[in-house]
């Protein structure tokens, strides 16, 4: 597990990569809903199979609490964010990073041939990497310690 390694091979360990998204027209209420049940942070917008947005707790923040709206009465296509920055399975773990890092937010989808393959964290990420730094530690220790390899 390297920063070198491809999304792909992230999501293959994932597990359990629904796809979890809402349409433009419902409410943002709903969408807020959604999120918590299933314990996220964003949910992508489809419409008519196509990404066409992206909705997260930072949006529901700053674009309905902050302005005094309804989540009930306000459309999710209202405050999404779009158009939408994702990647494919090729882009590597280090490349998607810096990307989050420098647009500041916290989810990316993947996408492969307009369609959405699976999404990835930040604690996606940051859990891939550690995961690598781990065995790199215990390869060192291995060695200095005269298990290489083992």
């Amino acid at each position: 597990m390297n920063i070198t390694d491809t999304i792909g091979s992230l999501l293959k360990t994932k597990g359990g990569n629904r796809v979890l998204s809402v349409s433009p027209d419902q409410s943002v209420y709903e969408a807020i809903e959604k999120m918590a049940v299933e314990s996220i942070g964003a949910l992508l917008v489809i419409s008519q199979g196509r990404l066409i947005g992206i909705l997260s707790e930072r949006d529901y923040a700053r674009k309905v609490i902050l302005k005094g709206h309804s989540s009930k009465e306000t459309l999710v296509r209202a405050i999404m964010t779009s158009p939408v920055v994702f990647v494919t399975r090729q882009n590597t773990v280090d490349e998607c990073m810096t990307i989050m890092t420098n647009h500041r937010f916290r989810h990316l989808p993947v996408v492969e041939n307009d369609v959405v393959v699976g999404v990835v964290s930040i604690g996606d990420l940051v859990r891939w990497i550690i995961s690598g730094q781990e065995q790199t530690i215990r390869e060192l220790e291995g060695y200095i310690t005269g298990r290489y390899p083992g």
